[in-house]
């Protein structure tokens, strides 16, 4: 009799776990669909930026942007964007400057400078090799990039390292050290080996 109270009392206690089991399983679908719709609801905004019509529009506007824009390059590490502003304020209206840094945040020696006009453009490049800080400024068009297109150079030769072809010229021997017929034999060399 006893033994029958016991396991009634385990089963209420199984009933209690299961129904605490059920409300926790709704509280996790429920995190479940509020995830699953902030997703669908970021990956629609997202949809909307890489759509293709969108992302051939970014490109117009990108290659227009550097159309109005200039390289400049060898420029002095203690250089800040305000001073070569000033450098290109003869030119046109200067929009943006940017000096690239690593990501330690140090400057890399270069700079892009955004003007409001596309004429500006022929001014600045009349700049090149005007000097800044003491150094010679190398001023070029801007390019623009083409994702996934990486610039393709040809391995030049390093003329220290005479002619390295796919298979090395060897020379003749300049005398025959084996004689007619005799064919070199190589041989491994002396080790001391303890395990052979």
């Amino acid at each position: 009799m006893e033994h029958d109270d016991v396991d009634m009392g385990g089963a209420d206690n199984n009933e209690a776990e299961l129904d605490d089991m059920k409300k926790r399983l709704k509280e996790m679908e429920d995190e479940a669909d509020a995830l699953r719709e902030m997703q669908a609801k970021v990956e629609k905004e997202m949809g909307s930026v890489q759509d293709p019509a969108t992302g051939a529009a970014s490109q117009n506007n990108r290659e227009e942007v550097d159309s109005r824009s200039v390289f400049v390059g060898n420029v002095d590490y203690s250089c800040t964007p305000e001073e070569v502003q000033q450098h290109f304020q003869s030119c046109g209206t200067v929009n943006r400057v940017t000096i690239r840094t690593d990501k330690f945040g140090q400057p890399k020696g270069y700079a892009y400078v955004e003007f409001l006009e596309v004429e500006a453009v022929q001014e600045a490049l009349l700049l090149n090799e005007s000097e800044l800080h003491g150094r010679q400024l190398k001023v070029t068009a801007k390019r623009t990039n083409i994702p996934g297109m990486k610039q393709y150079r040809p391995r030049r030769p390093n003329p220290h390292m005479g002619f390295q072809g796919r298979n090395p010229y060897a020379p003749p021997f300049a005398f025959a050290p084996y004689g007619y017929g005799k064919v070199p034999r190589f041989r491994m060399a002396m080790r001391y080996s303890p395990y052979y």
